[in-house]
């Protein structure tokens, strides 16, 4: 597959994955590039984030169902004699570069059979398929929409559809949020996160004469985003700054160090990618717009004392993003 995978995980909750997955790829397509967004998440929001009011008359019509994630996947895990193919994917009308295949709510009745065939030390022929089934639609849906880079948005946890999610990635970005769960989750993902790079890599072989292999795919840490905290005076408030400070130094000590034994990160000056604070009340107006906030024009934004200050924002949150875009251009390549 031409373009290039990537994934913002974080086991914790909380931590805007999903909107700002949306964030970074709506900015990619501003720079012209087209991204294709894959709801892994069984919740479903990215989904809902992008259909907005057609969210539940997507899931009925006949026309577009099943054309889903789940449906998808459905031929390789339902054992059936056809092949995997592209679906049609949903396009918003406001960015015809932004493509999405969307999620599914039972997309989890997977999760047994598919945890199953990654620990069977290939047993069993029936599951041989699995692992590498999602990879498969993303790349066929890719070269279907000629596109750029793919995003995958998952939930928060370590299940097994994470697991391939993850190990089908080019480079992957950690969100966190000022708290102390935020430094415990980065501990674990130091000692999960070379686990399943190292599953993968001993599977690939043992998986290579499967319908749908695994991927050649670096797993390669780009940084991290510190997110969804509140400012004063254009600095985090106090009860931030201390638990920042803990989670940068992390990163930029013990985390990167280990990563890179496994050759899981990009070799940069820095790691730490953005600060981005609270959107506010500009995030109602965007959800209702179907743009991200940093594309709300000022005619756009609430109005008020606050207008300036407002805007002087929106303009600072877009130079984040954008800047967030410009590393993913310069380094997944």
């Amino acid at each position: 597959m031409n373009a290039k995978t990537l994934i913002l995980f974080n086991h914790k909750g909380g931590v805007s994955k999903t909107l700002t997955t949306y964030n970074i790829a709506w900015m990619l397509t501003e720079k012209g590039k087209r991204v294709l967004l894959v709801d892994c998440d069984p919740q479903c929001n990215l989904s809902a984030l992008l259909l907005k009011d057609s969210f539940d008359d997507y899931y009925i019509n006949d026309s577009t169902k099943k054309m889903n994630i789940k449906d998808g996947l459905k031929v390789a895990f339902e054992s059936r004699p056809t092949p995997i193919s592209a679906i049609d994917c949903f396009i918003p009308p406001n960015n015809t570069n932004l493509m999405l295949l969307p999620g599914h709510m039972d997309l989890s009745e997977y999760e047994p059979s598919l945890s199953l065939a990654m620990n069977s030390n290939n047993a069993m022929t029936a599951l041989q398929n699995l692992p590498g089934a999602l990879y498969e639609l993303i790349r066929l849906c890719a070269k279907k929409y000629s596109v750029d880079y793919v995003f995958l948005d998952v939930n928060p946890g370590l299940s097994a559809i994470n697991q391939v999610a993850f190990t089908s990635s080019d480079a992957f970005i950690v969100p966190t949020n000022p708290d102390p769960f935020s430094l415990m989750a980065l501990k674990t993902l130091l000692k999960v996160l070379p686990r399943w790079k190292n599953w993968a890599d001993n599977s690939r072989p043992i998986l290579s004469s499967a319908s749908y292999p695994l991927p050649e795919t670096n797993m390669r840490f780009l940084g991290e985003i510190s997110q969804r905290f509140s400012r004063r005076k254009g600095k985090p408030t106090t009860s931030y700054e201390g638990i920042m400070a803990d989670i940068k130094s992390f990163i930029s000590g013990e985390f990167i160090t280990e990563l890179k034994k496994h050759r899981m990160a990009y070799d940069r000056d820095n790691y730490h990618m953005a600060e981005i604070p609270d959107f506010g009340a500009m995030l109602q107006k965007a959800n209702e717009l179907g743009i991200p906030v940093f594309a709300l024009k000022d005619n756009e934004i609430p109005g008020g004392a606050s207008f300036a200050n407002t805007t002087a924002k929106r303009d600072e949150i877009k130079s984040m993003f954008s800047s967030i875009a410009d590393s993913i251009l310069e380094y997944v390549v």
